[in-house]
């Protein structure tokens, strides 16, 4: 009997590898990672239009409807209830974390929330689906028709993508093939993890609008806690929904790519399937329709065993006692939850700092450093132009040589606005600030910029005799640059300056070290100003 048994699970999961192996031999008909054809066509009469699903996986400890933990790397088959493997008598249990962040992202898309929404059964039989269908929301979902406000960089302004709605489902499993043993293995760990699918209007045209769209939507996700947005961990997934027109014409026969996991890989699936669909039909061929959607009269039916999902509305309270146990998610009170939005925040640096935008884009886009730049501002009271430039320059880029995020950094905020304060009231040359800086970093802040100044005696030199001495030292070393000096060629004398700093181990006054250096160069005028 037990060999009987084995005979028929192996038979069902090689069945199931085939099925596999045969999805992914149609799949590879938009293979996106090698040459795309050399004579497709990108010419102008042709139109691409992109719509967007996006799969965000709820950040929360337990599934969708059952108390199973969401762990990413547990050991296969760790974190399976038997709600999730489908064991007949079991019912699902609505996990009111995932109720609460559907309907806060749909608010933060400026969405119309549904006070009553309802849940249906998408049929289908896949391996890593023990029930045969999926629990999603097909006829009503929690949120509709929102915005995602996508900063500049886009089309140099910004600009705004229709949502045309935010639902909750459940994830499916994972199928692992065994090509060599012809078999399929089955990782239940993913199945009913709460999903939120954000689906947008087709409006996009581009890989580039793609991912600057899922960019922006990640970075929504992640303000909000919503989702930790980690592609790589599979937290954000996105199907994209391809076809071409002549401009003018009805949308044309679209294909999916599904489930790319990451930006760049999506951007380069979406400009290769237009140009793989612009070369097919400019070569007499025919786009066919490869999206594994089902019919919604088809492949979808109200879930019996789940009631219709109410939500509170603003300024509303239970309308009976059975509403009041149940504790309804309150719409209201998650309105006033809801954080300042990227898109606020760059509106408001710019506001506030005259920054360039594509200054105050990177300083929201990385995780905690706004924070960390309006912190050394509020500390310092210094003008946000210097402060920029110390963040985005020095610090953002000693972070990323040393695969730090902004909250590891050795160098706090409070720290850095007392180094740039001493760069500032001149106590200190810019120079020698970078060695400072680069001296706490080694150090892991263990003495403050003023201590080491003091005991490496860096404090900037201001004697006019020390700095005059310094500059005749140098001009007798370099009579060739003194004559192009004098010959009219003015850029020079910034070398010169650069020099005697390096004599002086970049302790000079700069002022006055450029001031002497001109009154020894450059021709006198007759009121004693150079000329």
């Amino acid at each position: 009997m037990a060999a009987n048994k084995t005979a028929r699970v192996a038979f069902v999961l090689k069945r199931w590898y085939q099925v596999g192996r045969t999805e992914a031999l149609c799949a590879s008909r938009c293979h996106i990672g090698g040459r795309p054809e050399a004579a497709l066509s990108t010419r102008a009469e042709w139109e691409a239009v992109v719509g967007l699903e996006i799969h965000a996986q709820v950040h929360s400890a337990s599934k969708l409807f059952s108390s199973a933990a969401v762990t990413f790397l547990a050991p296969p088959n760790s974190c399976v209830a038997l709600f999730d493997a489908a064991l007949p008598g079991t019912m699902p249990v609505l996990n009111r974390r995932c109720v609460e962040a559907v309907v806060l992202t749909g608010l933060a898309l400026g969405c119309r929330i549904n006070r009553r929404s309802y849940f249906d059964r998408k049929h289908y039989f896949y391996a890593d689906m023990p029930a045969g269908y999926q629990i999603t929301q097909q006829r009503v979902p929690v949120a509709e028709r929102g915005v995602l406000r996508v900063p500049g960089e886009w089309h140099g302004r910004e600009r705004n993508l229709g949502i045309t709605c935010v639902q909750l489902e459940q994830d499916s499993g994972k199928s692992l093939h065994d090509a060599a043993e012809g078999l399929t293995l089955v990782d239940l760990n993913r199945a009913g993890v709460g999903l939120m699918e954000v689906v947008t209007e087709p409006e996009l045209t581009s890989g580039a609008e793609a991912a600057a769209a899922v960019q922006e939507l990640q970075l929504i996700l992640r303000t909000l806690g919503t989702c930790q947005g980690i592609m790589a961990e599979g937290h954000l997934r996105v199907d994209a929904n391809v076809s071409i027109r002549k401009p003018g014409q009805p949308l044309g026969v679209r294909t999916e790519v599904k489930n790319l996991n990451s930006l760049r890989w999506l951007s380069r699936a979406v400009d290769f399937e237009i140009r793989r669909q612009i070369g097919l039909l400019e070569t007499g061929g025919q786009i066919v329709n490869e999206t594994r959607s089902f019919d919604v009269k088809l492949g979808f039916m109200p879930e019996p065993n789940l009631p219709s999902l109410v939500l509170m509305g603003d300024d509303e309270r239970p309308m009976n006692q059975r509403q009041n146990r149940q504790g309804l998610v309150s719409v209201s009170a998650l309105r006033a939850l809801l954080p300042e939005l990227p898109a606020s925040r760059r509106s408001r640096l710019i506001r506030n700092h005259d920054l360039r935008p594509d200054l105050v884009t990177t300083l929201v886009k990385e995780d905690g450093l706004m924070e960390y730049f309006e912190e050394v501002i509020e500390v310092g009271k210094q003008d946000p132009k210097i402060v920029i430039n110390w963040v985005m320059n020095d610090l953002l880029g000693v972070l990323n040589e040393c695969g730090l995020s902004v909250s590891q950094s050795p160098i706090k905020p409070r720290v850095l606005a007392e180094l740039i304060n001493l760069q500032i009231d001149g106590i200190i040359s810019s120079s020698v600030a970078k060695k400072v800086f680069t001296m706490m970093w080694k150090d892991n802040e263990v003495r403050s910029p003023v201590k080491i100044v003091a005991e490496s005696g860096w404090s900037i030199i201001c004697d006019p005799v020390q700095l005059e001495a310094a500059c005749i030292d140098v001009i007798a070393k370099h009579p060739k640059q003194v004559e192009l000096v004098r010959s009219g060629h003015a850029k020079v004398l910034n070398k010169f300056v650069g020099q005697v700093q390096k004599l002086l181990d970049g302790r000079g006054d700069p002022a006055q070290v450029k001031r002497i250096l001109e009154n020894k160069l450059l021709p006198q005028t007759g009121d004693g100003h150079c000329s």
